[in-house]
C-alpha cells in the first residue's frame, strides 16, 4: 500500500505542534460570540466603520484563507521567537484596548490631594464612569503617555488626529468627585520641565526684565489692556530665556489633548455654577460647601526642637505626617495640617505654639494676564462655562475666558482698539461649545490646580479613580514601604 509522504509529514507536524481538527459547530459558535461582542462594541462607540473588520473575523474562524498563524509551521528558534512576538503583540493590543475604553492605572505623583490620596498610591481609574473618549491620537504605544522610556522620543504618531467625541458612560462628573484629567496648560511644555509653561515664561520674563533694569509698573495700577500688554511683553521675554537655556529646560513641544500629563484633583465646581473662595471656604452659587475631612491648610509652628529629628519619627508616623510635611517645616517654618492632626500637635510638649497662616499669596494665579486681587484663600467669584450657555464679554472679564475661547475651542481672539474680536468679528457675547470644571487639591496651600491654570474642559476628563490597588510610601524604609492598610481601599470611602 502506497504512502502519501506529504500528507504524512503534514499530519506529523500538526500532531507535533498540538494542532487538532476543530469541529464545525465549535468554529461557528466562536465566530458568532466574537462577532456579537464586536458589533455590540461598535454600537456602543457609535462607529460602524469598524464593520470592515467583520470579514477578517469570519476568515480567522471559518474560512481560514489568510495564514494568521503562519509562524507555527516554522521550526526551532524561529518558531520560539515568533511565538513570543505573537504573545507580546496580542498583550499590547489587549492592554491598549482595555486602557483606552475601560480601565487605566494611575500613580499619585504629588501631595496635592493628601491626605485623601497619598503620594505613592496606585489607582485603578475607570473610563466607564464618565464615558471613554474616542482617542485623539489613536496610533500610540500602549502603557505610555507621551514619551518612550529609554529612548526619550514621542510614543505616539500625530497623524491621524480625530475630533473629540465621548462614548456614553455610567454617569457624569459630580461635585466632590476625585477626577483624573489631562493637564489643561500642558498643550505647550518643555521636555525637561513638566510645570506650567505659560506661568514659567511669564515668571522668567519678569525676572529677566528686573535683572536688565526694565521698569515694571505695579500691575494692579494698570487697566485691562495695559495688563494684557505687560503680560505679552514679559511672556515673550520668558520664551527667549527658555530657548537660551534649552539644556536646563529642554526643547519646547506641543501635545494633543490625550497625550498631555495626567492630573488628579477634586471637582469643586460644575458647568454653569459660580464659584468663590472666601476665607478658605468654597462657595458654589452662594452656598458654602463642606470642606473635605482630610483637607490641609498651612500653619506656622513655633518650637525650640527639631521636628525633623528621628526621635519624633514614630510620633509623626502615627498621625500620618509625612517626611515631606516635616521638611516643609524645616524649610519654611510652616506645615500643611488636617484639623485632626492640628488638634494632636497642639498637645505635643515640643511645640510652643501653632498659628494659622493667613494666606496673602496672589502671585501666578489664573488668569496671568489680569490681576483681580485674588488670593489662594480668597478667589473669585468666577462663572464656570457650560455648553450652550452664553456670557457677555468685556475687557474686564475677557482674561478669564480668553483661554477657553481661543485654545480649547479653537477661535482666533484678539483685542484691538478696545474691542474684542473673535474670528475677525467684534464679539460682545460668546456661547461655549463645551462644559468646563473647576478642580482643586485637598492640600490647599500645596496644590497646583484651577486657581493657577483655570478651567478643565470636558475633553480633558479621563476618568474616575475607583480604588487604591497598591500604596508605596516614598519616605518609609524598604521593610515598611507598602501601606497595607490602604490596599484595595475605595476612593469613595476616602472622601
Amino acid at each position: 500500500m502506497g504512502v502519501n509522504v506529504s500528507e504524512f509529514k503534514k499530519t506529523r507536524d500538526q500532531k507535533g505542534k498540538g494542532e487538532k481538527p476543530e469541529a464545525t459547530w465549535v468554529k461557528w459558535t466562536k465566530f458568532a460570540i466574537v462577532t456579537a461582542l464586536y458589533l455590540a462594541f461598535l454600537y456602543w462607540v457609535g462607529s460602524w466603520m469598524g464593520l470592515v473588520v467583520v470579514p477578517f473575523i469570519y476568515d480567522a474562524y471559518i474560512t481560514k484563507k489568510i495564514p494568521w498563524t503562519w509562524w507555527k509551521n516554522l521550526d526551532g528558534v524561529s518558531h520560539m521567537i515568533m511565538s513570543w512576538v505573537d504573545a507580546i503583540v496580542f498583550a499590547l493590543v489587549a492592554v491598549y484596548f482595555v486602557n483606552q475604553f475601560f480601565f487605566q492605572n494611575y500613580q499619585i505623583p504629588s501631595s496635592s490631594l493628601e491626605k485623601s490620596l497619598m503620594t505613592g498610591d496606585y489607582l485603578l481609574v475607570s473610563k466607564l464612569s464618565y464615558g471613554p473618549r474616542i482617542p485623539q491620537t489613536p496610533l500610540t504605544m500602549p502603557l505610555t503617555q507621551h514619551t518612550m522610556p529609554v529612548f526619550g522620543c514621542k510614543s505616539y504618531i500625530e497623524w491621524p488626529q480625530w475630533k473629540y467625541r465621548r462614548v456614553k458612560g455610567l454617569g457624569k462628573v459630580e461635585l466632590g468627585d476625585i477626577v483624573v484629567f489631562n493637564y489643561p496648560a500642558g498643550d505647550t511644555c518643555t521636555t525637561a520641565y513638566s510645570g506650567d509653561y505659560y506661568g514659567t515664561c511669564y515668571e522668567l520674563g519678569l525676572q529677566a526684565a528686573a535683572e536688565q533694569g526694565y521698569p515694571t509698573p505695579i500691575i494692579d495700577s494698570l487697566n485691562a489692556q495695559e495688563q494684557q500688554k505687560l503680560y505679552d511683553q514679559m511672556t515673550a521675554i520668558g520664551k527667549q530665556v527658555l530657548k537660551q537655556n534649552a539644556v536646563a529646560y529642554g526643547d519646547i513641544v506641543t501635545r494633543p489633548t490625550d497625550r498631555r500629563e495626567n492630573y488628579v484633583k477634586r471637582c469643586v465646581g460644575l458647568p454653569g455654577q459660580t464659584l468663590q473662595i472666601k476665607d478658605k471656604i468654597i462657595y458654589v452659587d452662594g452656598k458654602a460647601e463642606k470642606t473635605p475631612n482630610d483637607a490641609q491648610f498651612s500653619y506656622k509652628i513655633y518650637t525650640s526642637d527639631d521636628l525633623a529629628g528621628s526621635k519624633y519619627d514614630e510620633y509623626f508616623a502615627e498621625m500620618g505626617v509625612s517626611d515631606e510635611q516635616r521638611s516643609d517645616w524645616n524649610k519654611y517654618g510652616t506645615m500643611p495640617l488636617t484639623q485632626d492632626v492640628l488638634k494632636q500637635l497642639k498637645s505635643c510638649a515640643a511645640i510652643d505654639s501653632i498659628v494659622e497662616v493667613k494666606d496673602g499669596y496672589n502671585g501666578l494665579l489664573y488668569p496671568l494676564n489680569h490681576q483681580y486681587g485674588w488670593t489662594r484663600d480668597n478667589y473669585g467669584p468666577i462663572w464656570i462655562p457650560a455648553k450652550g450657555e452664553s456670557i457677555d464679554l468685556t475687557l474686564d472679564n475677557i482674561a478669564i475666558y480668553e483661554r477657553p475661547i481661543r485654545i480649547y475651542e479653537n477661535n482666533d481672539l484678539k483685542i484691538e482698539g478696545g474691542k474684542i474680536l473673535i474670528n475677525g468679528k467684534e464679539a460682545k457675547k460668546y456661547t461655549f461649545k463645551m462644559d468646563y470644571y473647576w478642580m482643586m487639591g485637598d492640600n490647599r496651600h500645596n496644590s497646583a490646580d484651577s486657581r493657577y491654570w483655570g478651567f478643565v474642559p470636558e475633553d480633558h476628563v479621563v476618568g474616575k479613580p475607583l480604588f487604591v490597588w497598591l500604596s508605596v510610601s516614598p519616605d518609609a524604609s524598604p521593610k515598611s514601604r507598602i501601606r497595607w492598610d490602604r490596599l484595595f481601599k475605595w476612593v469613595d470611602d476616602i472622601k
